[in-house]
This record gives structure tokens, C-alpha cells and sequence, in this order.
């Protein structure tokens, strides 16, 4: 039997980069998949992948920023489906580079709405459908733990959504919903090759003991574990999968 056989499950962002590659894994794994994702071209490029390998999935346009664009995308799901059993809430951006005193007010509220508000959206409509219970991954960072120079909306936002999680956690335990948070460290995503010569790509993945930067699947295999029922006495915790950053 698949790891994810008969579930249901939302990902957000996962028309590219670790939202993907996690969308593909589960489909794999038996779960029908709810592919998110405020470009509708990669949202739709990834459900006919899932398709063409014989898994089911369904594309819904979102914009993470929005609550009433979470709002349909769980009733939309509930649609499809009639249930929802798992949650990896994935989408992000970078934002703008710049010191705390000059930071633009308007990156700071984007990063903001985007990366730590649209985590609670998500939840706020996830958690009273998963009335059977079920698990929520949150995808934090590195920088949920640690600081980070010249990215102070960035690091705020991922480490509120590391307490975030925990403090959620706490209030559904008893409902047997499980919330965890995973942190990635510099993973080879397009939110990195986008926006960073090779130069610098090949200075931060040094960062990493492992040497070198980590992989979108990599990250999946984590989210998967956790969504699934081998994770079940885990929930409140933050996972590392960052090559041994965090360990300096």
C-alpha cells in the first residue's frame, strides 16, 4: 500500500520548486492532490504531470495573501474530494534585500502578507475541515531559526511561522491534527536561480558543511514523512533539512 493512499491533500505553491516536487512525491504515494498556486500555467504544468504518471490532481489558482482565496481553496477542495486529510503550506518569496532603518515599507508588508499572514490564512480554514483529523506541514526556513543580514521581513516572517506552528500544535493535539514546520536551507529552486548570478549561487551553497546546495525532492521526502502516518506521535516540532547549516 502507498504511504498516501486515499488521502487528500492542499499544497500551496506547488507549481514549482519544493511545492512541485512535494506535489509530485504525493501523488506517487497514492494522494489526491490539490495543486495551489497564483501562476495558473505551472499550477496546471503540474497537474498534467501527475496525470500523465496516472495520479489524480486538480489545479485551483491562489493567491496566498488573500483569506478568501484560502477560503475557496478548501471549500473547493472539499468539493472535489469531500475531504481533506493533509496541509503543506509552501508558498513564498524571498522579498527585497536591505538593512532594517532603509527597509522599503512596502517589501516589508508583502513579505509579511505573503509568507507569515498567508500561513495563518491557510490554517484559519484547514484546521475546521480536518474534522477527522489529519497533519499540517508548514514550510519556515533556516532563517526561522537563525538571523540573516539585509532580510529582516524574511527572517521575521519564518520565524513567526516556526511559533506560529507550535502554538497551533498545542491547541489541536487532542483533535488529532498534527502541525510541524520544515526548514530548508538554501535549496536550488527558482526563488535562488531567478534571482542569483552563479557566482553567488556557488558562495552560498559553501555555506552548507554538505557542500552544496540541497535538492526540491530532498525537502519532499521530509514533507512527505511528516504528513504521513509514520510521523504520528510528531507534532509541535521544527525539522531541519539544510546540509548541516544549522549545526554551526
Amino acid at each position: 500500500m502507498k504511504t498516501l493512499e486515499g488521502k487528500v491533500a492542499i499544497i500551496s505553491g506547488a507549481g514549482s520548486g519544493i511545492g512541485e516536487a512535494t506535489a509530485l512525491l504525493f501523488a506517487k504515494e497514492g494522494a489526491s492532490v490539490v495543486v495551489a498556486d497564483i501562476n495558473e500555467k505551472h499550477g496546471q504544468d503540474v497537474v498534467n504531470k501527475i496525470k500523465l504518471t496516472g495520479g489524480e490532481a486538480h489545479f485551483v489558482k491562489a493567491d496566498t495573501a488573500l483569506p478568501k482565496d484560502h477560503e475557496h481553496l478548501v471549500n473547493e477542495t472539499l468539493r472535489l474530494y469531500g475531504h481533506l486529510d493533509i496541509a503543506v503550506n509552501n508558498a513564498g518569496i524571498g522579498g527585497p534585500l536591505g538593512i532594517t532603518g532603509e527597509y522599503p515599507l512596502e517589501g516589508w508588508q508583502k513579505v509579511i502578507d505573503i509568507n507569515l499572514s498567508g500561513v495563518f490564512y491557510a490554517m484559519r480554514y484547514q484546521l475546521p475541515a480536518l474534522r477527522k483529523g489529519g497533519s499540517i506541514v508548514n514550510i519556515a526556513s533556516i532563517l526561522g531559526m537563525v538571523g540573516a543580514r539585509q532580510s529582516p521581513a524574511y527572517v521575521a516572517a519564518k520565524h513567526g511561522v516556526v511559533g506560529l506552528t507550535k502554538a497551533a500544535a498545542l491547541e489541536y493535539a487532542d483533535k488529532n491534527i498534527r502541525i510541524n514546520s520544515v526548514g530548508p536551507g538554501y535549496i536550488k529552486t527558482p526563488l535562488l536561480t531567478n534571482t542569483l548570478d552563479e557566482a553567488t549561487m556557488e558562495a552560498i551553497a559553501k555555506l552548507h558543511p554538505i557542500g552544496r546546495l540541497g535538492e526540491s525532492k530532498e525537502v519532499a521526502e521530509l514533507i512527505l514523512w511528516l504528513a504521513s502516518d509514520k510521523a504520528s506521535f510528531v507534532t509541535g516540532s521544527y525539522y531541519a533539512v539544510d546540509g548541516g547549516y544549522l549545526a554551526q
